[in-house]
């Protein structure tokens, strides 16, 4: 899953409005934001393999340490104790970090909708999980744009913006999503492709995705 984590950042926003989009963002991409560079150090695999499934080009071959759903809750536990330092003198720090730390849990149960059978409950040899939603890139999109803008109305419930960017800057960043999912589902693909373009290409977007999510939730207030 790719633009489809992005709606439990939205959705968690609402929760509480005090933590920046941004961190959601960063939060709900983690464990892929350690997966990649996990993979290049060959500490976890992954292999470049086009049409593998009708949504993806790679076949998901060793993760224990960011996609089992015990590193989940560890991941989650370690982002909670991190941003409980960084938001030490803020009130309700608490709540913030739980916020956060839900961001990072989500993602797992996200994949779960759309992965083939490649999630660990524990270790690599424990039983894998996935609903394989992956196999249909209509109902793979569809499902993505559905939580994505689910996300979205819950997001603009729960903040303000009075006109230009900070009404509407948003809204077109979720449409930008939208369109860079189709190319990501339905574009063309390199039969040249590397390890190292793919994991350059998904942090690129993990942190430019970011970085207007901070950008753009700035200039709107709570309601």
């Amino acid at each position: 899953m790719f633009v489809g984590h992005y709606a439990a950042g939205l959705a968690l926003k609402s929760v509480d409005n005090r933590v920046s989009l941004g961190w959601l963002f960063l939060g709900v991409q983690f464990v892929d934001i350690l997966f990649f560079p996990f993979a290049l150090l060959g500490i976890e695999r992954f292999q470049f393999i086009p049409h593998y499934t009708a949504s993806t080009h790679f076949f998901l071959e060793y993760m224990p340490y960011t996609h089992s759903l015990l590193s989940a809750f560890i991941w989650a536990g370690l982002t909670f104790a991190a941003a409980l330092v960084l938001w030490s003198g803020k009130g309700h720090k608490r709540r913030m970090a739980a916020v956060v730390a839900l961001a990072v849990l989500s993602h797992w149960f996200l994949d779960l909708l759309v992965h083939t059978p490649d999630l660990p409950l524990l270790g690599d040899d424990s039983l894998k999980l996935g609903f394989g939603l992956w196999n249909n890139a209509l109902l793979t999109y569809g499902l993505e744009a559905l939580l994505l803008l689910g996300g979205l109305y819950l997001y603009m419930k729960s903040t303000r913006g009075e006109k230009g960017l900070a009404r509407y800057g948003i809204p077109l960043f979720v449409v930008l999503m939208l369109g860079a999912n189709i190319i990501n589902i339905f574009g063309p693909v390199s039969p040249d492709e590397t390890a190292a373009g793919i994991a350059t290409s998904a942090l690129a977007a993990y942190f430019v995705f970011a970085a207007l999510a901070f950008y753009l939730d700035s200039r709107r207030s709570p309601r």
